[in-house]
C-alpha cells in the first residue's frame, strides 16, 4: 500500500476528517445565526438595573465576522491536533522503526502526511466558509463576492502555515501532545507579538482574520506583507522538517 493510501485511509477510517468538518461547518452556521439574532437574544436578557443594551442592526459582514471570531480559535486548534497525529510518527517507537524500514528516505513518510493534513484542513475551512457565506445571505444579505473570497484564500494560506509549523515541529518532538503544545505556544505568541501594529501586518496569524476584515471594509493591501512572510516561512519550515527527519532517520 502506497504511503498517499495509508495516510488516506488513516484520515477517513479514524473519522478525523469528521472533527475537522463539525468545527467549522458547526462555527459556519452559528456564526450567522448569532449575528442575525443577537439584538433579540440581548433584548430579552434584559438588565436587572434596567439598563438598555443597544445593538446595531447587523449587516452582511457581521456573518463572517461571527464564524472567523470562533473558527479561527477553535479551527486552528483542531487543525493542530488532527495535523500533530499525523506528522509526529515517531512518538509510537515501534510505528516509526516501522514506517522508516519500508519507505526511504524519510521525506517520502512525511509529505503525503503533510499534503493530506493541509488538504482536509482546507477543506473544511472553506465548507464552513461556504456555509456561513450562504447563511449569512439567507439571514442577513449577501456578503460581497470578491473581498469573502480573497478572505478564504488567505486563510488557506494561513492554514498551510500552520500545518508546516506543526511539521517542523513534529519532528523535534517526541510525543504528539509535546508537538500539539509546542505548536500551539508559537502560535499563540504571535498575536501577543501582534499588538505593536508595526508588527501585526507581518504575522502569519494576521491572516486567519483577513476573512472577517475584507468583507468589512479592508483593504488587502494590509495583508500582502503577512501574506509573504507566511509564503516564506512555510517553505522554510517545510525544510527544516525534512531535515529534522532525516537526520532521525541516520
Amino acid at each position: 500500500m502506497s504511503p498517499w493510501r495509508l495516510e488516506y485511509l488513516r484520515l477517513t477510517r479514524t473519522k478525523k476528517w469528521v472533527a475537522l468538518a463539525s468545527v467549522y461547518i458547526g462555527f459556519g452556521l452559528v456564526g450567522p445565526l448569532t449575528a442575525r439574532y443577537i439584538k433579540e437574544i440581548l433584548s430579552r436578557v434584559g438588565s436587572s438595573d434596567g439598563t438598555v443594551i443597544t445593538v446595531p442592526d447587523p449587516t452582511p459582514a457581521d456573518g463572517m465576522v461571527q464564524f472567523v471570531s470562533n473558527a479561527a480559535q477553535i479551527g486552528t486548534l483542531v487543525v493542530v491536533i488532527v495535523a500533530a497525529g499525523a506528522l509526529a510518527f515517531d512518538a509510537i517507537p515501534e510505528m516509526g522503526v516501522f514506517l522508516r524500514t519500508r519507505v526511504s528516505p524519510a521525506w517520502k513518510i512525511l509529505v503525503p502526511r503533510v499534503v493530506v493534513s493541509f488538504l482536509a484542513a482546507a477543506a473544511a475551512f472553506l465548507l464552513g466558509t461556504g456555509v456561513a457565506w450562504y447563511e449569512t445571505w439567507a439571514l442577513i444579505g449577501a456578503p460581497p463576492t470578491a473581498p469573502v473570497l480573497a478572505g478564504a484564500a488567505l486563510g488557506v494560506a494561513f492554514l498551510a502555515f500552520v500545518v508546516a509549523l506543526t511539521a517542523a515541529v513534529a519532528q523535534r518532538m517526541r510525543s504528539v501532545l509535546g508537538t500539539v503544545m509546542t505548536s500551539l505556544v508559537v502560535l499563540i505568541a504571535m498575536p501577543l507579538l501582534g499588538l505593536a501594529p508595526a508588527i501585526a501586518r507581518w504575522l502569519p496569524t494576521s491572516l486567519a482574520n483577513a476573512l472577517a476584515d475584507l468583507p468589512a471594509g479592508g483593504t488587502l493591501n494590509d495583508y500582502w506583507p503577512a501574506l509573504g512572510v507566511s509564503v516564506v516561512a512555510t517553505i522554510l519550515l517545510m525544510w527544516a522538517a525534512f531535515a529534522w527527519a532525516g537526520r532521525r532517520e541516520a
